[in-house]
Parts: structure tokens; sequence; C-alpha cells
């Protein structure tokens, strides 16, 4: 095994053991009492529901990560990619074409092995602790579109960059990154009015305390907005969210029917601003021109990699290829992915707690933040004690605790 091969391994391996240290770490701290903090809103049962739905999640998705690394060193070191390259090339369809069949066979096994872990969570886990509210057709139906969305977007998006790095030569590398980024930008002004709606219903909030009061609020803070949206995410699961999406004429905020259902107009609003926080504070703009230098230090690095002879002889493959370059440097990147996922995880934290800010200054009313808050936690069954390290490998928010505590200072 050369260099290549030690380095993959060893992250793969590297990264499932930190991955099972913090779900230790973070099982060990469901034996912590409740934090006073939610002794009026939680319950002994509620309280013990959400210790053991955190539990079931835990273990169910160290089963899911073991039995993706023994599928991933069983297909590499059985020559699995080898095989499968010997079988396509077979048809003689050319090399972009041999590319475009290796890499959705790849994605369709990979699809296959996490499909069982699908349907289990969502009809055992999510189900047993009454949050699943998708029936077979509406999953089944869910497949479909995302199968079609994936072959539709991006099949064209992989066959152009199949074609720029075969033919493009020195500067493959920048076309790419210049069409990547292009999409990323299109992606966003396309996706709240033409792709969201293919799997969810957004109906203009009616007419009403709420709606008035949300526009009062906009116009307050100078933000302009047209209409808010609710989406019936009650479709799909009794969890509660709201969500920022969108730029222009197309931007939209959206809030769950489960969550107008269970909260008050002031908690509501409190919710409401703090997406809207993320927008002016310019978290989403930050979070695309981060996406943008992420794939062009990417592509930089693929293109001194993508026909490596030792990158390749790794993988126990015969013959150089774009397509299985493609699929190899994944692999080789994945210790920078995971310490940049470090990294953006961290941030996104960090603008969690300046949007929680920006909605108690604007809206006046801190409580109002921390009791939706603590109402999200009881209704979605936050682990109220996450451990340390858990939360440093995996959390794009806070605590809730945390955020709370933060809020009462800011009080």
């Amino acid at each position: 095994m050369n260099i290549y091969g030690i380095i993959i391994l060893s992250v793969l391996l590297g990264e499932f053991l930190l991955n099972l240290i913090a779900d230790l770490l973070n099982l060990k701290t469901l034996r912590l009492p409740l934090p006073g903090e939610f002794e009026r809103l939680f319950d002994e049962n509620s309280y013990q529901k959400s210790q053991s739905y955190t539990r079931a999640k835990i273990l169910f998705g160290l089963v899911e990560s073991t039995t993706s690394l023994i599928v991933t060193i069983a297909f590499w070191f059985g020559k699995g990619f080898q095989h499968l390259d010997d079988y396509v090339r077979g048809y003689n369809f050319g090399e972009i074409g041999t590319g475009m069949i290796y890499i959705a066979v790849m994605m369709l096994f990979r699809a296959v092995i996490s499909l069982p872990f699908q349907i289990f969570s969502t009809f055992s886990i999510e189900a047993k602790f009454g949050f699943n509210r998708t029936g077979v057709k509406t999953f089944i139906t869910d497949l479909i579109k995302g199968f079609f969305l994936a072959v539709i977007i991006g099949g064209p998006l992989l066959f152009v960059i199949l074609i720029i790095f075969q033919y493009g030569g020195l500067y493959a590398w920048i076309y790419c990154w210049i069409i990547l980024s292009t999409f990323v930008l299109i992606i966003q002004f396309i996706a709240p009015t033409w792709i969201m709606p293919l799997f969810n219903k957004f109906t203009s909030l009616e007419d009403g305390e709420l709606k008035k009061t949300i526009l009062d609020y906009s116009q307050s803070i100078k933000f302009p907005l047209k209409d808010v949206y609710v989406m019936d995410g009650s479709k799909r699961s009794s969890k509660s969210n709201a969500f920022f999406t969108g730029f222009g004429k197309n931007k939209r905020i959206v809030l769950f029917d489960t969550l107008i259902a269970k909260h008050t107009v002031q908690e509501l609003i409190a919710i409401l601003a703090h997406e809207v926080g993320h927008y002016k504070l310019k978290h989403i703009i930050h979070s695309i021109v981060i996406t943008i230098l992420h794939s062009g230090f990417m592509f930089l690095l693929l293109s001194i990699f993508i026909i490596d002879k030792n990158l390749f002889d790794t993988f126990y493959m015969n013959n150089i290829s774009i397509y299985a370059g493609l699929i190899f440097f994944s692999m080789l990147f994945s210790p920078i992915e995971f310490f940049l996922g470090i990294i953006l995880q961290w941030l996104s934290r960090r603008n969690e707690f300046q949007a929680d800010h920006f909605a108690a200054e604007t809206t006046g009313n801190c409580s109002a933040m921390v009791e939706a808050l603590k109402k999200l936690s009881l209704d979605n069954l936050s682990h109220l004690t996450p451990h340390p390290f858990y939360i440093f490998l995996h959390y794009s928010h806070p605590p809730v605790l945390q955020r709370i505590e933060a809020l009462k200072k800011f009080k």
C-alpha cells in the first residue's frame, strides 16, 4: 500500500474512531439530571423520552457508520472499483459515456446501501417517538423525485465537468470552478420557486394578527418582505422549524405549519427575527462565498491528483480515467474536508448566537426567544446536555442551554 492508501485508510479509521468516542461520551451525558432551566416545561416522562430518543439516534448512527465503513473497505480491497470499471468499459460508450455510467452506478450502489437505514429511521425510530407522519406513498415519491432531480440537474453538471477535465488542459480546474460557482448561485435563485415546491406545499400565511405583526416587524427593520410562507411540514414529521432561503424577489421566510400551531405570536416573531438576522448579518452571503472558495481550492487540488498513477494503484485500478479520479480524489480529500467541516461548524454556531442576539435586539423581547427555544426543545425532543466533544464534531447550532444563557446575558 502506497502513501495515498495509508492516508485514506488512516482517515477512514481515524474519523470512525473519533465519532465513536464522541458517541460514547454523549451517551454518558444521558445520565445527567434535567437542567433547572427546563423544569417548568419538561416533566419526568418527557425528559426521559428525550433521553431515549437521543440514545436511539446515537446507537442507530453507530450501526450505520460501522456498516458504511465495512462496505467501503470491503469494496476497496475486494477490487470493486476495478471490477466495475472492467464491466462498464465493456459497453464501449467512450470515455465520457463510460464515466457517466461508472459514477451513476457508484451513486446508485451507495443509495441502495443507505436505503434500509432511511426506512428504519423514518418508520421505526421517528415513528416510535411520535414524529413520523410520512406515509409509504410519500416516502417512495420523495425517492423518485430525488432521483430525477439528480439526473436532470446533477447529470449535465457531471457531464460538463468530465468534458472539461478530459479536454480542458492546464486551466480545466478554473473552468470547472466558474461553472460550479455559477451553478451554486443559480440554485439559490431557483430552489425556492422550482425545486422545494416539488416536495412540499407552500402557501401564503393567511391574513390575521400573526401576518400583520410580521409585516410590521419587517418594516421596522427595513427588511422588504412581501409575504410569509407556511410549509406543510406536518406532511412528513411533527417536528417544528423555520428557515430563510433564496435571494432577490425569490427570497422566502418559511414557517412550518407545526411551528405555527405550537407557538404564540410573539414567539413566532422572535423565530422569524432570528431567520431575518441571518440575512441582515450576511451569514447567507458568507456561506455562499465560503462554498465557492472551498470548491475552487478543491478543484485546484483535484487538477493535481486526478490522474496520478499512484492514486489509481491505491485502488487496484489498471486504467487511469478522469471519472474514477474524481471518486478517488474525494476520498483523498476527506482529511481536509473533515477539518474544514469542524471549522465551518464552529462558524455556524457563532452565526446562530449572532442571529439570536439580532432577534432579541430588534424585537425587544428576549424572553419570547427564550420561550420559543424551550418549546422547540420539547417538541423536537432535543438533547439538553450534549457532551462538548460531540458538539465540537457535529453541532451546526449551539446547544439550546448555551443559547438561552447567552440570551439572558443580553437581557
